[in-house]
């Protein structure tokens, strides 16, 4: 009898201890532009911008590598505050690169502490220095319990600016 309760207690304890607010979600893969729910924050990256350097002149700042801002909003869908994690990007060979903590010379720049009052919402730019590639940007739930990855893809678009050069008419051979 002894053996069955020391057996039932060993069961009952082990249950209960793998409870699922303790358990860590599945990691999914999002596109950009789709909302993606990690607890009571909600996410979603609208742009990305690749920049050579932020600002202009002396005042300019130089990327070690080359800077990506992504356009996020975040959201708090919850009933209480919560504190948004920072995020990192990850590129295909498992490499890592954090946020950039200091937004200087960025437009709309989220901040790198954010805490979100319930139904309260932010949306600006992230900062990155990486090497042009294509990543997943890691984010998380406010426990970092939940983590999701949206897909960001390597596309320079924003980076081929539109030139027109003047031309000279009289400089062009006449037909005969």
């Amino acid at each position: 009898m002894r053996l069955e309760t020391l057996l039932f207690s060993l069961i009952a304890s082990t249950l209960l201890s793998c409870s699922s607010a303790d358990k860590v979600q599945p990691t999914r893969t999002y596109q950009m532009g789709e909302r993606v729910s990690l607890g009571q924050l909600a996410y979603t990256v609208s742009e990305k911008q690749w920049q050579n350097q932020l600002g202009a002149g002396v005042d300019a700042r130089i990327p070690q590598n080359r800077f990506l801002l992504l356009r996020m909003n975040i959201q708090n869908t919850g009933q209480s505050e919560a504190i948004v994690p920072n995020t990192q990007l990850q590129d295909d060979a498992g490499a890592s690169y954090p946020e950039v903590v200091d937004g200087e010379g960025v437009t709309d720049w989220i901040g790198g502490t954010r805490q979100l009052k319930p139904g309260g919402s932010v949306q600006g730019y992230l900062l990155y220095d990486v090497p042009p590639k294509r990543y997943s940007l890691q984010i998380s739930g406010e426990e970092e319990k939940a983590i999701a990855l949206i897909n960001i893809p390597l596309s320079f678009d924003s980076d081929v600016p539109d030139v027109t050069t003047p031309i000279n008419p009289e400089a062009i051979p006449k037909k005969k």
